[in-house]
């Protein structure tokens, strides 16, 4: 399993919501298998996106049209845009 980390300062966590989950086709379609957000405890418009995929050539082409994305875009609607591909070594419950 591998991650596609994404970290980005959004102006309105709300709307920028509403665009991320009108994606969802394209999440879909691009390999991702499920999808974590989370923000930051003192900045909700911080946010924090782990995609998951099957396999590492699919998060490697969704960074690649992210960044292509981000560097396309002018309406500086997004600050601190960061993106990284993690490899899922371990994971289990704790009880």
């Amino acid at each position: 399993m591998f991650v596609l980390q994404i970290e980005h300062e959004v102006f309105n966590f709300d709307s920028w919501k509403k665009i991320f989950d009108g994606d969802l086709k394209g999440r879909q379609q691009a390999g991702v298998n499920q999808y974590e957000i989370f923000c930051l405890s003192d900045n909700p418009n911080y946010v924090i996106i782990h995609l998951w995929f099957d396999y590492f050539d699919q998060a490697e082409i969704s960074k690649a049209l992210l960044f292509n994305l981000w560097n396309a875009d002018n309406s500086n609607q997004l600050k601190n845009q960061q993106a990284r591909i993690f490899d899922m070594v371990d994971w289990n419950f704790v009880d």
